[in-house]
């Protein structure tokens, strides 16, 4: 059974930071792209970053681009994302996500957790 679990969120004050990791087990994720995407109360679930297997490339949503990063452990099916700067609108719930033959992690992945609560405040 796949389980993505997502740890690191919490509350914290604009333009601070928080790291987000997510463990990933019940499979072999080569060649899957890693990421997060993201939903605030009333709006639509987003893309926020993703990384692919080997070469790790990022790839960044614009909002967050230049504040986050986002990075793996191959060998920990592991992936980590470093919010620094952080802002109001950044408030969401974070999910890890995992997708196939992809360097890029969908609205709809294969693979996605729980969640974890991010809020910021002003």
């Amino acid at each position: 059974q796949v389980q993505l679990v997502e740890s690191g969120g919490g509350l914290v004050q604009a333009g601070g930071s928080l790291r987000l990791s997510c463990a990933a087990s019940g499979r072999t994720f080569s060649n899957y792209a890693m990421g997060w995407l993201r939903q605030a109360p009333g709006k639509e679930r987003e893309f926020v970053a993703a990384i692919g297997w080997s070469p790790g490339i990022p790839y960044y949503a614009d909002s967050v681009k230049g504040r986050f990063t986002i990075s793996r452990e191959n060998a920990k099916n592991t992936v980590y994302l470093q919010m620094n700067s952080l802002k109001p609108e950044d408030t969401a719930v974070y999910y890890c996500a995992a997708h196939s033959n992809s360097n890029y992690i969908p609205l709809s992945p294969d693979y996605w957790g729980q969640g974890t609560q991010v809020t910021v405040s002003s």
